[in-house]
């Protein structure tokens, strides 16, 4: 779900973008004299699993785990990195790095915040007998190949070593200058002693070092909502403005949008698709319109019938082909979202619209025919495994645009498929986790942190704990890891561009569209920003 290099990591263009196109009444200042007496009401969805950092890789765990801990680095509003736990992260030669953690910082159960805290969070996110979602996050720690290894009872990585309660070490296989800048990510987040004892009990009541802290035992009311409250304690760049969060989670966003409009709910990450023409009216000034790096696609799991070998890539193609993005953004989301080019998203830095390859995602028809054509003479279409497509009907609406793309499918291609809704995203994500889905996938990705390579290593590398496609290709993970390790900002995103051309002509996803944050808030708060990931500014909000 969510970092690159340099102290600044978007470039002036894409920050540009964020500010310029910002509408609505949020606000880049701290709050001062506004009501912090205000709990703040946010609409939410239950996460997937117990809420261990390593093993949450969705955005309704993620947005709990943001603020209820805090990782050597966190991001600004921007995406620019800012010390949270570390004193210092130091490297000579980008392979090697020092840790230091600043003094003093503890759990919100008193215990001490240490290199150990660290290290052995990370090593049990790495191990292959722990069967982390995250793991991939650690691939460039020395000895994760080792801890990974399917069958491996190897449960440390040889790359970390503690030196002292407040220093690590970290060697990794190869020089990576942007290692650092990753690790405000969740998969990197401490542990307290004594949490990895019984992972599934701490994950129903998790014990942090960040900005918030579960108010009480209970606080997760399962299917209905989870009460934070600000950790006194905690003293970073995202010290809570409010007296606290409640993420109310909905089984519908239309629901969620009335409940909005009446004062009943404070923010609203995401507008229902089917109020989109009219939120700005609705709301006045109270609502928010901004590119952040996200994406809308469409994976299809290699281990369905029909999807796979080269039959299979010309079937993709043609499917790409038979979409008309521009008429369904235009359409269906009155021209907020912008067709995909590509598999990240514009605000990043190196982003291009015309690699090699992009003639896929453009709307072709008569091409599309002619694909399929090809793949029927191959290895003839199985009827008896009709295409579907999974979404949740929980968040984000979904349902209009899948069937939009549906009528395209059939319209186009002369096949059968359809729409297949399931009622949470927690039980569509699991069918993904566990390989079990019988169709194609409604996917996407909210960066964890702004860089190409973020789109492309945890969702379509070998053995990627987000790869739902299950795509194998070794030339594209080793061009994946080139990257990582070149040695400037440009030179990397060249060669995450080439990988991407092999992503274009495999098609393990259909990228559709680039996302908008689109969203809106209530007459009794104010102060409400979104980050760069498309994500509220929770801490920052006050009452009126």
């Amino acid at each position: 779900m969510r970092f690159a290099r340099n102290s600044k990591i978007l470039s002036v263009a894409a920050i540009a973008a964020f500010t310029l196109s910002a509408c609505g009444g949020g606000s880049d200042e701290a709050a001062t004299g506004e009501n912090t007496d205000a709990v703040i009401v946010v609409d939410g969805s239950e996460p997937q699993n117990p809420l261990i950092p390593t093993s949450t890789n969705e955005v309704g765990g993620g947005a709990i785990l943001d603020l209820v801990f805090a990782g050597l680095v966190s991001y600004d509003a921007e995406g620019a990195p800012q010390n949270e736990m570390a004193e210092s992260i130091e490297t000579e030669d980008a392979q090697n790095y020092t840790i230091t953690l600043k003094e003093g910082k503890t759990f919100t159960n008193g215990d001490p915040v240490t290199a150990s805290s660290f290290v052995d969070a990370w090593n049990y996110g790495a191990a292959a007998k722990n069967a982390q979602l995250s793991s991939y996050f650690f691939e460039s720690i020395a000895g994760y190949d080792e801890a990974a290894a399917e069958g491996s009872t190897v449960e440390t990585m040889s790359g970390l070593t503690v030196v002292d309660d407040r220093t690590f070490t970290v060697a990794l296989s190869q020089p990576e200058s942007d290692w650092p800048l990753r690790l405000g990510y969740s998969a990197f987040y401490p542990l307290p002693e004594g949490a990895l004892a019984d992972p599934a009990t701490f994950g129903e009541n998790p014990v942090g070092n960040g900005p918030y802290k579960f108010a009480a035992e209970g606080a997760w009311q399962h299917n209905q909502q989870i009460e934070l409250v600000p950790n006194d304690e905690y003293e970073g760049p995202q010290e809570a403005q409010n007296a606290g969060v409640t993420f109310k989670i909905y089984q519908n966003d239309t629901t969620a949008y009335q409940d909005l409009i009446s004062d009943n709910l404070d923010v609203l990450k995401t507008i229902p698709t089917s109020d989109i023409k009219n939120f700005k009216n609705d709301l006045g000034d109270r609502w928010i319109e901004s590119p952040y790096a996200g994406n809308q696609t469409i994976a299809i799991p290699y281990y369905l019938e029909n999807w796979d070998g080269e039959a299979g890539k010309l079937r993709r193609q043609a499917l790409s082909m038979a979409i008309n993005r521009e008429e369904i953004t235009d359409v269906i989301f009155n021209k907020g979202r912008t067709p995909a080019k590509e598999f990240t998203a514009p605000v990043l830095d190196g982003f291009s619209e015309d690699l090699p390859g992009s003639e896929n995602l453009e709307y072709n028809p008569e091409q599309a025919k002619e694909l399929w054509a090809e793949a029927e003479a191959l290895e003839p279409y199985d009827t008896a495994e009709p295409l579907t497509i999974a979404y949740n009907a929980d968040k984000g609406d979904h349902k209009t645009w899948v069937e939009a793309v549906v009528n395209n499918i059939k319209n186009n291609l002369g096949i059968e498929v359809s729409g297949k809704p399931y009622a949470t995203f927690k039980e569509v994500r699991t069918e993904a986790t566990e390989q079990t889905l019988t169709g194609a996938l409604r996917s996407g990705w909210q960066a964890d942190y702004p860089s190409l390579a973020n789109f492309l290593g945890p969702i379509y590398t070998t053995g990627a704990g987000s790869n739902d496609a299950v795509y194998e290709n070794p030339e594209f993970d080793a061009k994946v890891s080139e990257g990582l390790a070149a040695e400037s900002v440009e030179a990397g995103n060249e060669t995450m561009n080439e990988a991407q051309e092999m992503l274009l002509e495999d098609l393990p996803a259909l990228p559709l569209w680039y996302q908008v944050a689109q969203g809106g808030w209530s007459t009794d708060v104010e102060n409400v920003d979104f980050g760069w990931n498309g994500v509220p500014l929770y801490y920052a909000i006050t009452g009126k």
